[in-house]
């Protein structure tokens, strides 16, 4: 499992009972017999190769650097989430692991410890995106790895054939699909049920959001909100939307091939672009959606977090402090040697000369500047709720309004539990 696949499909950590056994493959067992501390670090299994052995070294480094301190890594094969929510709940939990969905019921159930005076001395060099999820009641609870930033990508042939720009505005995207329409080749992809995350980009793109000013409110069936994810019907009546395609929006095939001259997807498909199109491509941001609408970017990503109730705090927020803050040449080397990832730290980010040109430089500056995030309280079950409220919607199979206000009366409900 790469760092893709899972922050596409992976299974929430929401703290609750104890699951399945944990199982573990420690690769540092003899790190520095001598040191007086040792901590237990939690990493799921990637597919990339040489991650492995990148924090094994990583690790042993920090050791070298502060003897008194020896790193385990556990590298988790298998279901990494059910793992770790397992072993959240014994004396066996790792004193820091890394999760790519934060959950504010970790915080809620005391399993996770702010690291606030880790982020605190360089918050600015973060992106709002890379703190909003893991900010709960000003606290920041996790230190971000990288950022996987989610742009539109665009054949700038076919554009240029068709007489279309990159579209900015909904308007020019609704022109832009059914332009590109030549038969052939779609002008949009967006995933293979003609949703994806189009209904989220709507949503945020017309200025609204998940949840209201409080951040505990549904907020997705305002009249705003509705007018906007109604968009979806208007981009499926284009006639020019993709459906149907063997591979998701997350894999780059649909766009590489030629089967659409538009698709939704992810920076860690770049490379592969590159590769099938060579200069023939670039990427914005998802546009603007009215006029008080704004462009917008998901970015996902992962985070190293420390758990509340480890004997070993300070050595934890020692080592986080040494990988993730101070060490930009390990975070670069993180990011772009092993797969392609936006380093979190936007100083980081502009030293890193993968990123220094052509769309791998514009995708940072739409991470930096467009990015938005999921909030903590956004769970699986309020995201299937709405999700399937869109496909509807998409489908001209309901009202928006009927439809939008019933997923957010029942999304309040799991959001209510989680608060009570």
């Amino acid at each position: 499992m790469n760092r893709r696949s899972f922050l596409v499909g992976s299974v929430l950590f929401a703290g609750g009972a104890a699951l399945a056994g944990c199982t573990s493959d420690p690769l540092n067992k003899n790190a520095a017999p001598g040191a007086k501390t040792t901590l237990q670090q939690w990493y799921h299994a990637y597919g990339e190769s040489g991650t492995q052995q990148a924090v094994q070294r990583y690790a042993q480094e920090f050791t070298k650097a502060n003897p008194d301190i020896a790193i385990n890594v556990s590298w988790i094969a298998g279901d990494y989430e059910t793992k770790l929510n397992s072993a959240m709940l014994t004396a066996q939990a790792p004193d820091l692991f890394e999760l790519g969905d934060f959950r504010y019921q970790n915080v809620k159930n005391g399993l996770l410890a702010p690291l606030d005076d880790v982020v605190g001395p360089v918050k600015g060099d973060f992106s709002p995106a890379a703190l909003d999820t893991v900010t709960v009641d000003g606290k920041v609870y996790g230190v971000k790895m990288i950022d996987d930033v989610m742009m539109l990508y665009y054949r700038k042939s076919a554009l240029q054939a068709a007489g279309v720009q990159p579209p900015q505005t909904f308007a020019e995207l609704l022109e832009a699909t059914r332009k590109l329409n030549n038969g052939k080749r779609k002008g949009l992809y967006v995933g293979t049920d003609g949703v994806g995350e189009a209904a989220t980009l709507l949503l945020w793109s017309s200025g609204g959001d998940f949840f209201d000013a409080s951040g505990k409110k549904v907020a997705f069936a305002s009249p705003e909100a509705i007018a906007a994810i109604g968009g979806l019907k208007q981009l499926h009546d284009t006639g020019g939307l993709l459906q149907g395609y063997p591979t998701d929006w997350s894999d780059p095939g649909a766009f590489a091939n030629g089967a659409t001259a538009m698709q939704w997807g992810g920076l860690w498909s770049l490379p592969d672009i590159k590769k099938a199109l060579g200069d023939d491509f670039g990427v914005v941001a998802w546009p603007k959606f009215g006029d008080a609408g704004k462009q917008v970017a998901r970015v996902g990503g992962w985070y190293q977090l420390a758990n509340a109730k480890s004997a070993n705090l300070d050595a934890v927020k020692k080592y986080l402090d040494w990988l993730w803050i101070k060490n930009a040449d390990l975070q670069k080397d993180w990011c772009v040697k092993y797969g392609f990832h936006i380093p979190a730290r936007k100083e980081v980010a502009a030293q890193t000369t993968e990123f220094s040109s052509g769309p791998a430089k514009d995708a940072v500056t739409i991470s930096q500047q467009f990015g938005k995030s999921y909030s903590g309280l956004w769970n699986k079950a309020s995201a299937t709720l709405f999700l399937q409220a869109a496909t509807k919607i998409a489908n001209g199979q309901a009202d928006p309004a009927a439809e939008l206000g019933d997923a957010a009366k029942k999304a309040q409900a799991e959001v209510d539990k989680q608060l009570a």
